[in-house]
């Protein structure tokens, strides 16, 4: 008897909104390489990589330009204690990171979230649009008390569901982004207007 096939779990960037494997066919590769790194560092082990290198130039060039200013005064050698202190944290920042991404199952990095709530307009079956809110919880909203106000408010339907990453978020029937984010600001003080971001063209921009 064959085997029943499993589910797929598809992770898609937060960045282009393409699945995390093909961030880099997309057009901004390059702006997708800190969220890679946070949420997939199993998809591109070398982007954690580029960083530490990139951590250890620095501090070599922190050490070096102190070592050239001691030459002209006694008060060198607190300097340059000074910068291998700064050397040494850094260094063990960068192993603490990398101990943290082989620690945790799948390659995941357990991290706070970053504040903010994005508000995407998609369009189905060429006709219907909804309306998606994400992140109102970083905030303490509860998204079901959330969901019946915004439905309230605009005279739709809405619903807390699971989007592509597993994570919960808000669908609204309709296109409500004309003022959703004045909504939003008024009813929920704690949400500020500069964590709100819209997707427009596979990209996120501020909204205010």
């Amino acid at each position: 008897m064959a085997e029943k096939p499993q589910a797929v779990r598809v992770h898609y960037c937060q960045v282009c909104s393409l699945p995390a494997e093909f961030c880099e066919f997309g057009p901004d590769f390059e702006k997708c390489k800190p969220w890679l790194i946070q949420n997939a560092p199993d998809l591109y082990p070398d982007l954690l990589k580029e960083a530490s290198d990139r951590d250890a130039d620095k501090v070599s060039d922190q050490l070096q330009s102190v070592e050239i200013s001691s030459r002209g005064g006694d008060g060198g050698g607190a300097a340059v204690a000074a910068a291998v202190a700064v050397a040494a944290a850094s260094s063990g920042a960068s192993a603490s990171k990398q101990e943290e991404v082989k620690r945790l199952p799948g390659g995941k990095i357990k991290k706070k979230e970053k504040q903010e709530v994005v508000i995407e307009k998609i369009v189905r079956n060429k006709r219907k649009c909804v309306t998606t809110v994400k992140g109102l919880e970083l905030f303490g909203v509860k998204l079901n008390d959330a969901s019946k106000k915004l439905g309230k408010k605009f005279a739709t339907g809405a619903s807390v569901v699971k989007g592509p990453t597993e994570k919960e978020q808000i669908d609204v029937q309709g296109d409500i982004s004309y003022d959703i984010v004045d909504f939003i600001t008024d009813t929920w003080p704690d949400v500020p207007a500069a964590a709100i971001y819209f997707i427009e063209d596979g990209r996120k921009v501020p909204a205010a």
